[in-house]
């Protein structure tokens, strides 16, 4: 998932770097928005881990 976050983050400077404003925008915002996705899975995958515990 990160991976896609990457992505849109290169598309996004490229575009920015030529002067497509809008297509920059708006992958600057789906990065973010994918990136805050993952940081959220990330923390329930956490939460879940310790809750179950560690059994062997």
């Amino acid at each position: 998932m990160l991976g896609w976050v990457v992505t849109f983050l290169i598309i996004a400077l490229i575009a920015g770097i030529l002067g497509f404003g809008g297509i920059a925008g708006a992958s600057i915002e789906i990065a973010k928005i994918i990136f805050f996705i993952a940081i959220v899975l990330f923390l329930i995958s956490a939460v879940a881990h310790v809750a179950r515990g560690r059994r062997i």
